[in-house]
């Protein structure tokens, strides 16, 4: 027997596309900066892009992406070399935006995509950061493995000058500002960082959400509000 909440996203789903149709076929997209545009360094890490095959992007859909991996800067000439686990450790980021989730094109969430790339959820909650401004808003955290390393995430989805943790609280803005606005873009922001060995994860943890805050007002740029 299906569940609750399946029926649930099968309903919305159901109305997103109906609402979609009965607009038209054409979203009004605010003008916005490329993701290749983006900040390559981010306080004291340096970005390296990570090319995405052609299987993944036909996957992903119609959108624009960036995947890059934030490596710490090396130390100036004849400087030490750092110790600390966080000095060394590298941080992905992944922001994908779709101007239109029309006719079938919709993001696809990081808890369908981790576990078909081979990942397992160790645990799952949401928690709150906040924003230049002082004005906390909530993300989506994970802590995940493959088996052989342990990674900590966070991810949301930034729609309209709006942070959202929640999946189905997305799909629901989508609707509502659909007819509102006559507008369906949006993105996800997905940030990855691992446990490294002897590291407490909570230093992991605290990295990844250094680095949300500090990505955090440089995103309406290319995301627009």
């Amino acid at each position: 027997m299906r569940s609750a909440r399946y029926w649930l996203v099968i309903w919305m789903m159901s109305v997103t596309a109906l609402v979609l149709h009965e607009r038209g076929d054409v979203d009004s997209v605010p003008p916005s900066r490329p993701l290749r545009e983006f900040p390559m360094i981010i306080g004291t890490r340096s970005a390296t892009d990570i090319t995405m095959d052609s299987e993944t992007l036909q996957t992903l859909g119609k959108g624009d992406f960036l995947n890059r991996l934030y490596q710490p800067l090396p130390p100036a000439p004849g400087g030490a070399i750092p110790a600390s686990t966080d000095a060394r450790a590298a941080i992905g980021l992944f922001v994908g935006y779709f101007p239109t989730q029309r006719t079938g094109q919709s993001i696809h969430s990081p808890q369908n995509c981790l576990p078909g790339a081979g990942w397992t959820f160790l645990s799952s909650w949401v928690t709150d950061l906040t924003n230049a401004t002082g004005q906390k808003y909530q993300v989506k955290e994970y802590l995940i493995t493959d088996g052989t390393s342990t990674q900590e995430v966070l991810y949301w989805y930034q729609m309209h000058g709006r942070v959202i943790a929640g999946d189905y609280a997305a799909k629901l803005y989508t609707v509502a500002d659909s007819i509102r606005y006559g507008r369906t873009d949006a993105a996800l922001v997905r940030i990855i960082t691992p446990v490294e060995p002897g590291e407490d994860r909570l230093e992991s943890r605290a990295r990844a959400v250094s680095f949300a805050e500090q990505i955090a007002p440089l995103l309406p740029a290319y995301v627009p509000n």
